[in-house]
């Protein structure tokens, strides 16, 4: 009997406890997912604080602790997909993953083929090298330097932005590197084979108060950041769970912990009807 038990114990604790069924009623019926019960995310973890790998190789960061807490009261086990930005909203359409959980910024394009949650505010930022030795204090200081930016997303269309700005102000335009992730950009800046990196400001913030980067320029076109997702469905049900962290206080301590602006406007889902 007691070998029987002793069995019992070592095969719950070999149990992941986010394997183990659920107590409560999913809010998400299962034709709405890519898998029965549960809530797949797709994430490029190179942004800490917001997303990033530990030293033991756990996800962690504000958008992953947001997005376990969200899969918990849709009551779905959460599971997630590490990938590049570039490779996300594709995977989406091809119903690879249920939700982009990876701070994609609002554009009124993209709106047009995914549905988008608003639910934190950002900015794009300059980060340079540890005490700025080329001494850029505004956009026009970036005129003929090399920027490193991740491909595909909303800080490298506002990088090609200011790219055309500086020319149009008879100024030498930016000579871009674009990089699979940020993770590569900054290790291309640490290298010195670019001159400045195109990120958010929360991340450029984080880098410059631990004394690795210095971020030169923040503040540079502010958006919102959003969820995306195929189903319309899933998006109303997140933007329900958004809305009771508001009520219960537990997004507030979620976005102070990690010195992130909140979204003050309501959680509405934009998107194609």
């Amino acid at each position: 009997m007691r070998r029987l038990l002793l069995s019992a114990v070592l095969a719950a604790l070999a149990t992941p406890a986010f394997a183990q069924a659920p107590a409560c009623t999913p809010r998400v019926p299962d034709s709405e997912l890519v898998k029965s019960r549960t809530l797949i995310m797709s994430i490029n973890p190179t942004l800490r604080p917001l997303q990033y790998v530990d030293a033991q190789g756990n996800l962690q960061g504000l958008r992953y602790d947001l997005g376990m807490e969200i899969a918990r009261r849709l009551c779905l086990t959460p599971e997630w997909v590490r990938i590049e930005f570039s490779a996300m909203i594709p995977g989406l359409a091809a119903r690879r993953w249920d939700m982009i959980n990876s701070g994609t910024f609002f554009t009124e394009e993209r709106a047009r083929i995914m549905q988008m949650l608003r639910y934190e505010n950002q900015a794009v930022a300059i980060s340079a090298a540890r005490g700025n030795p080329l001494n850029i204090r505004s956009v026009e200081d970036l005129a003929g330097r090399t920027i490193g930016v991740e491909l595909g997303g909303f800080e490298e269309a506002r990088t090609r932005q200011i790219s055309q700005e500086l020319v149009a102000k008879g100024l030498r335009p930016l000579t871009i590197r674009t990089f699979d992730n940020f993770a590569v950009a900054f290790q291309a800046l640490r290298a010195g084979q670019v001159d400045g990196v195109t990120n958010v400001d929360a991340v450029a913030a984080e880098y410059d108060q631990r004394g690795e980067f210095t971020r030169v320029l923040h503040g540079l076109y502010p958006s919102a950041a959003s969820l995306a997702f195929r189903s319309r469905t899933l998006a109303n049900e997140v933007a329900k769970v958004l809305a009771e962290m508001k009520a219960d206080g537990s997004y507030d301590q979620l976005f102070d912990r990690y010195g992130t602006s909140k979204w003050t406007g309501a959680f509405e889902v934009v998107g194609p009807q």
